[in-house]
């Protein structure tokens, strides 16, 4: 729910400031065996998946108030993509990101995404800690029956 946490702040700072906002999902082609890459069913179900989290997540903004939403999906590495590739290509002033989802032992071997993101970004980067998410936090978007949609097919 991390991701989702960290994208009610980002349409709270960008209706605050009357500024676009760019909801971006980047698929990481790299996580796929040698049998899914191969596998144009799997590889449709997840850009389907994520098409549907972004076009909600535009949804949630504009009906938040927020005039200027743009959706961009990416393949790739998401280290990498977003803020090398995206952060220029939008003119970011500012990234928001979650926390890693990862624990102390894989932080420590790959490091997160949103370490890689303020490291490399050309502009600034804010971390939404998920320590504040409260217990009772419902994602709107990417919720279990979005998720069991496309698990189950």
């Amino acid at each position: 729910h991390e991701a989702e946490w960290a994208f009610n702040k980002a349409v709270d700072v960008a209706k605050r400031n009357d500024a676009q906002l760019t909801v971006v999902n980047v698929i990481d082609s790299r996580t796929y065996s040698s049998y899914e890459v191969y596998d144009a069913q799997f590889t449709e179900k997840s850009k389907n998946f994520s098409e549907d989290l972004l076009n909600g997540y535009k949804e949630v903004a504009a009906n938040a108030g927020v005039k200027d939403v743009v959706t961009r999906l990416e393949f790739g590495s998401p280290k990498a993509i977003i803020p090398k590739k995206l952060a220029t290509d939008v003119g970011a002033d500012l990234i928001m990101c979650g926390t890693s989802g990862l624990n102390a032992v894989e932080r420590f071997i790959v490091g997160s995404v949103s370490e890689a993101i303020v490291r490399h970004s050309p502009c600034d980067v804010l971390v939404v800690r998920t320590e504040e998410l409260p217990e009772d936090f419902q994602p709107q978007v990417a919720t279990e029956k979005l998720r069991s949609h496309y698990s189950a097919r």
